[in-house]
């Protein structure tokens, strides 16, 4: 499905009926990471909506720098364009945790609950940001390539790499697909996210803390750092599973999901 939103077509999924559940995928992945869990969310009686951000998947990139408030923005208008206009449960994995910590705080009457996965409220390190940069510039001349190369290997688990070659060319696979021009965009708006650790004390929704065991990009310890700091949090760690836990142990992924959206009934 497509909708023209803030002057962007923005590529999205909407499955089943009831209650809405949002889901903003990582980097450089789209929606299509999405697909189990849309589909146990909607078999639970809720309705999942999955959107592509700018630049990725079947979204339009637009003009404008790529930013997490700009992606924030682009999904409470999509909730508009949808006639959504209850609080939702918004999920986000990665850099969609980044896009949920800016809905906090740009957006809090739209949010119902939240869901972290496999994130951290914490900016990039001048290091990080500079690598960030780098590799944008390396995207733009090479492709992306480049990013699929140095990113899969860290995504994914340990557990995963060793006895789920088909995961990893699922993942591989989905990241292939990504334009240079929106891998490169996001880049820089990543490097360039503020500080989320003055929000955690603020979030005042249910909120459900997920990680992998084996994640080394946003580690446990980083999950836990969240948990400690909103008020009320649920965190549920992931064995077997690095940064990707929904599609390296979804079964998992969503006993955990589905086991907190029916705490909110």
């Amino acid at each position: 499905m497509e909708a023209t939103v803030r002057g962007v077509r923005l590529a999205y999924d909407d499955v089943g009926q009831g209650p809405p559940v949002v889901l903003v995928h990582a980097f450089p992945l789209n929606k299509a990471m999405w697909r189990r869990q849309v589909a146990a969310v909607a078999e639970a009686g809720w309705r999942a909506v999955a959107v592509d951000l700018r630049g990725f998947g079947g979204s339009e990139a637009g003009n404008e720098p790529f930013t997490m408030d700009l992606c924030a923005d682009d999904v409470a208008a999509l909730l508009d364009h949808l006639g959504i206009q209850e609080p939702v449960v918004l999920a986000g994995l990665s850099m969609g945790g980044y896009v949920a910590f800016a809905c906090v705080r740009r957006h809090p009457h739209r949010l119902r609950a939240l869901v972290l996965a496999d994130t951290r409220a914490e900016p990039d390190t001048e290091e990080g940001r500079a690598s960030r940069y780098d590799q944008a510039r390396r995207v733009e001349q090479e492709g992306v390539g480049v990013v699929v190369e140095a990113m899969l290997p860290r995504l994914v688990g340990e557990t995963t790499r060793a006895r789920r070659p088909e995961v990893v060319a699922e993942v591989r696979e989905i990241m292939a697909a990504a334009r240079p021009e929106g891998v490169a965009a996001a880049l820089r708006g990543l490097a360039e996210r503020p500080d989320s650790r003055p929000v955690l004390a603020k979030i005042d929704v249910p909120t459900l803390i997920v990680v992998g065991e084996e994640d080394v990009i946003t580690p446990p310890a980083l999950a836990e750092a969240m948990h400690t700091g909103i008020k009320g949090s649920r965190l549920a760690v992931i064995p077997g599973a690095g940064h990707l836990p929904n599609l390296e142990t979804p079964d998992a992924f969503n006993g955990a999901l589905i086991g907190f959206l029916e705490t909110l009934r």
